[in-house]
């Protein structure tokens, strides 16, 4: 007997966790949608319904999100946290969010961005991170950014955009950039060369307009030519240590004395060679078309030189026929009027 009152409350009591709602939120069961934007909340409500898809936080006072902030709402699949005060996420914050397919962090205080934040959302498809404070991006966000179709970065304060986390979005359609502090140096040219592959397969972004160094600001990244950029200087290596040469000479090692000359060229030596940069399809293809046009002028030359030739000549043969029959007739003349003057 005990053990079914027991069974019975239990099963009660978790009746009332399933159908429960927060405190200042607005719960649908038919569309599993809970509303708790606009409340003046300071933390992620407890106690959400777990077979919650749909949460709206937006217009809120939260700060900070602790790791595993949505553990009580694995089917989440989109989760507005925009107009907050957000300036601290948990590497863990969204863990156990395994169908989460739209994160929407736009309008917060966020500075920057861990590669770990978002390991734990496989689905997910859409990311906002625009009118934020970020000043960088992790190089690569691993294999999450897999299936992300939209993702914007506007109004933020970047000023570089490594050519590795976009390689790692195959699946980006819509990019939006505009409203930073980009600084179209060489360091911005993997960007610029990405764009342009970007655009030619069919995705759609709002451009990048530089803002520094003073010759491009203002000036639209896709529009400036790329063989104007030189290649980024090599960082200085750094000296070998007085530690490291006694080792060397401790195990045998014969160091030769340094010398400006010797060491200059040494380090030359072992430098990196900046790699070729890709062609341009555009120019390529321009390239094409005047060879072919040249070719054809060459040949319609040779074809207007060929003719010339052979005009020429039937003229000359012309001329030179004419002549000689008119000087044999006079000859005749002459040796008929000598028979005719002669006696009989």
């Amino acid at each position: 007997m005990k053990g079914e009152l027991l069974l019975f409350s239990s099963v009660i009591v978790l009746l009332q966790v399933a159908c429960s709602c927060p405190d200042k939120c607005r719960c649908h069961s038919s569309t599993n949608f809970v509303d708790c934007s606009r409340q003046g909340l300071a933390q992620i409500p407890s106690h959400l319904p777990p077979q919650t898809r749909m949460l709206h936080l937006q217009d809120n006072q939260i700060h900070h999100l602790p790791a595993f902030a949505f553990r009580s709402v694995p089917w989440l699949m989109t989760l507005n946290l925009s107009n907050n005060s957000l300036s601290n996420l948990a590497p863990a914050a969204f863990h156990g969010l395994q169908h989460l397919k739209v994160l929407n962090l736009t309008q917060n205080s966020l500075l920057s961005l861990e590669s770990r934040l978002f390991h734990s959302l496989p689905q997910l498809r859409e990311l906002d991170l625009s009118s934020n404070n970020i000043s960088h991006l992790p190089t690569s966000l691993g294999k999450t950014w897999e299936n992300l179709t939209i993702l914007a970065v506007q109004q933020n304060q970047l000023q570089q955009l490594d050519r590795a986390l976009l390689e790692s979005m195959p699946s980006v359609r819509l990019l939006f950039l505009k409203d930073n502090l980009w600084n179209c140096s060489c360091h911005l040219l993997g960007l610029k060369l990405w764009l342009e592959k970007f655009i030619y397969k069919g995705g759609i972004t709002d451009g990048v307009i530089c803002g520094s160094p003073d010759i491009w600001k203002g000036k639209d990244l896709l529009r400036i030519p790329y063989e104007l950029y030189q290649p980024c200087p090599l960082p200085a290596p750094h000296p070998v240590s007085s530690q490291a040469q006694w080792q060397g000479s401790a195990h045998g090692v014969v160091l030769r004395p340094e010398s400006h000359n010797s060491g200059e060229q040494d380090l030359l030596e072992c430098e990196l060679k900046p790699k070729p940069r890709p062609a341009n399809l555009r120019h390529a293809i321009a390239t094409v078309i005047i060879t072919g046009v040249v070719c054809g002028i060459v040949c319609l030359m040779m074809l207007a030189a060929a003719i010339y030739g052979c005009t020429y000549a039937a003229i000359t043969a012309t001329y030179h026929g004419g002549p000689l029959a008119q000087t044999n007739e006079p000859g005749k003349a002459e040796a008929k009027e000598r028979f005719d003057s002669s006696p009989a």
